[in-house]
Parts: structure tokens; sequence; C-alpha cells
């Protein structure tokens, strides 16, 4: 989903961002000067209530894992005034232009995928054993009759 826009504007790279609850009106892109291999290629800066120009993000190179091949910009926007960090990717260029886009990130499985190869095995039909539960549901068996109950 697009949700912004960066432009040339006096030899600066000027935009905005604005979903239903942001409203980012005057943002900029201030180039990186690193030579740091992982340092990011701009930072993301707005102005603040006293109108000074204070960072609230950074943007990365990235190269599309599609057959594609394209080159973007990729990093988050974030500051204590968001619930959370908001992950952005920019396409286009520095002479055209970019488009700001927004993807709700995907929750990760902890469990991952049930995968299952071949026939399943046979189910054991003794299940788990006798049940440890009485008629009234207290615990029965494995000598606990023979205990004083205990006071909850």
């Amino acid at each position: 989903m697009n949700i912004g826009e960066f432009k040339q504007s006096n030899g600066r790279l000027m935009g905005s961002i604005a979903t239903r609850t942001i409203d980012l009106p005057r943002l900029g892109l201030r180039p990186v000067e690193s030579s740091n291999d992982r340092a990011p290629l701009f930072e993301i800066v707005a102005l603040n209530v006293g109108n000074r120009w204070v960072q609230v993000g950074a943007l990365w190179e990235a190269v599309a894992k599609h057959t594609t091949g394209e080159i973007f910009l990729q990093g988050t926007i974030d500051d204590p005034s968001l619930a959370e960090p908001l992950p952005i990717a920019l396409f286009g260029d520095d002479t055209e232009g970019y488009r700001v886009a927004w993807r709700r990130p995907q929750r990760r499985d902890d469990f991952g995928p049930a995968v299952r190869s071949g026939p399943r095995a046979p189910v054991d039909e003794g299940g788990f054993g006798e049940s440890t539960a009485g008629a009234n549901g207290g615990l029965v068996g494995a000598g606990v009759e023979d205990e004083e109950p205990m006071p909850f």
C-alpha cells in the first residue's frame, strides 16, 4: 500500500507520509556520508514542534528477492509518539522521486508448518494409560489414596 512520496525540491529529497492515524506532512531524506558498508544511505528527518529537523528513521539499500533484482530502499520510522515502528520501503530514484510503500509484517509461526512425509504411524489404542481421575474428579491411583487430602 502506498502511503507517501518523496521528490526533489531545491536540491533536497522532501516528502510526506500519511495514514489514517499518522500524518507526517514534511519529511526529508538526508544522505549519510560514511565509509562503513553497514551505514544507511539516508536518515529520515522530520520537523518537530520546535521547528527543528530531528531524525526519525533511516533507509538502507536492498535488492528484491524476485527475479527482477530491483534495488529499493527499506527502513523504519520510529519515534516515542508512535505506538510501534513503521516499516517502509521506497521505490524509485533520486531524479524521478520515490513512492513510499508499507506492508504489514507477516507474523512468524513458532510451530512452523506441519509437514508429513509418508503414511502416518498407527495410533496406539491404549492412549496415555489409565486415568488418574476418580468418579468425583479427585486424584486416584499411584498410592495417593493413602495420603492426607491437601487443603487449598
